[in-house]
């Protein structure tokens, strides 16, 4: 009869936990919330962001600094093919062989220096553009499949001058870890400001994970950035998933598209996994 009551205590205890569980929208692995893929948006039309297909906000596509990436080479008057202030964090060295334009998209690879020596401290390489312009406010969108090897496929605005250094990382995942498969990066930082902007002398940052319900570098995703002075919003998929309020970044910044290594995502060379592509279809920016 006891051997009864405690089997029911159990069942009992395993529907209640089944319940609680069912109505977590949080995930293990400290992820602040899961995103929604029913709430994705729908294109209509190309002139304006995914997420406001209504054009409610009044954008205007600035065609001179947004790219198709369409032709055989990479647009020299919009972008740098590398990073003129980064060789790159070690052990990966970011070089232009690395960066091509094919079937319509911008397309990094990994190791295309062939038999060129590297610098000291690197053994691999990958590839990097940067905007010739530096932009302050506005709507930034790109869609993109991420790699799927074990480097971090990015899509980020900074700025490094000598005395203000901010960043804003509107991509930055390594879905080709097969930890990080449904991990969906946000981080914003400060690295220095000025008085008037601040006055940060050390490094902060404002960092959330979220679970997103598919493997990240399976699809090509559409990535969004909404940038005020008051706020900064970021979008996959025409999804709003994160909010902050707009502090310290008053800085004019650059657009970078890159793939690298890093050591905090687990994401370092593997000579097993060298066909890694990170493919983009376009970069638009609204004002």
């Amino acid at each position: 009869m006891r051997f009864v009551k405690i089997q029911h205590v159990m069942v009992l205890f395993f529907i209640a936990s089944k319940i609680i569980a069912q109505d977590l929208t949080i995930p293990p692995k400290k992820y602040i919330d899961s995103i929604e893929l029913k709430n994705s948006i729908e294109r209509v039309n190309s002139a304006y962001p995914l997420s406001d297909q209504q054009n409610s906000k009044s954008w205007k596509l600035i065609k001179k600094y947004s790219d198709e990436f369409e032709g055989n080479n990479l647009n020299y008057s919009r972008w740098y093919p590398n990073n003129p202030k980064w060789k790159g964090r070690p052990p990966t060295y970011f070089h232009e062989s690395n960066v091509s334009l094919k079937n319509g998209e911008l397309v990094i690879k990994v190791n295309q220096h062939g038999a060129e020596k590297l610098p000291n401290e690197f053994t691999h390489s990958t590839g990097f553009i940067k905007s010739k312009t530096k932009f302050l406010y506005g709507y930034f969108e790109a869609e993109a499949k991420l790699m799927d090897t074990p480097w971090v496929s990015g899509f980020w605005m900074t700025n490094v001058d000598k005395d203000w250094w901010t960043e804003i990382d509107i991509c930055e995942n390594a879905p080709g870890v097969e930890n990080n498969r449904h991990d969906l990066n946000s981080n914003i930082h400060v690295f220095k400001s000025p008085k008037e902007h601040g006055d940060v002398k050390k490094h902060f940052s404002r960092t959330k994970k979220y679970f997103f319900p598919e493997e990240l570098q399976k699809d090509y995703h559409v990535w969004g950035l909404e940038w005020t002075k008051e706020y900064i919003r970021f979008y996959i998929d025409g999804i709003l998933f994160r909010e902050a309020k707009n502090t310290h970044w008053h800085q004019p910044l650059e657009v970078n598209f890159n793939c690298e290594s890093n050591k905090w995502f687990g994401a370092l060379p593997d000579n097993n996994k060298l066909n890694g592509e990170y493919h983009v279809k376009y970069f638009r920016v609204w004002k």
